[in-house]
């Protein structure tokens, strides 16, 4: 259930600084494959992370959570596919369906740029995050056995993917 106090919209330059705090408060070896961030932080946006290619959602005015939406190559046969390379949300709003409103909204988004398919990678692991993608119609169309070594464990990199609807 997604509630209705949360809405979904596109991340402004002057969301950087919240988003950083998210990005670290969030950061989990259930889903990251980098190290902890440590101070100096980097900044969220560069030139390869825009603020274009992120979708934020806000409770009572406070941003709780991004996805990020890119294309996944620069390749023009691969143009009809969009990939979600980040999904964040903060731990007071977990199980306020954030994390739902925000996948409804990189599918509806795929489907307003004229691509057919929404592709995603989730650690093995994390089985929530599975769960909540299968819920949404991803389905599993691969895996990479043993993809990452992670606090001494080898760990699978599933990869997902559903159809969308062109809106064009």
């Amino acid at each position: 259930m997604i509630a209705p106090e949360t809405h979904i919209r596109r991340a402004l330059p002057t969301d950087e600084g919240a988003l950083g705090e998210l990005d670290r408060a969030t950061w989990s070896p259930l889903h990251a494959v980098t190290p902890a961030p440590e101070p100096p932080y980097e900044p969220f946006f560069d030139e390869r992370h825009r603020p274009e290619d992120y979708l934020v959602a806000e409770r009572e005015r406070a941003v709780v959570g991004y996805l990020r939406l890119v294309p996944p190559t620069p390749l023009a046969s691969n143009a009809h596919v969009r990939q979600i390379q980040g999904l964040a949300v903060a731990d007071s709003a977990r199980g306020r369906g954030v994390a739902r409103a925000l996948l409804r909204a990189a599918v509806a988004e795929t489907g307003r740029q004229g691509c057919t398919r929404l592709t995603l990678r989730v650690l093995g692991h994390n089985k929530p995050a599975r769960a909540l993608y299968e819920s949404e119609g991803f389905v599993v169309e691969g895996v990479l056995p043993g993809e990452f070594l992670l606090d001494g464990a080898y760990v699978d990199d599933i990869l997902m993917g559903r159809t969308v609807t062109p809106q064009v």
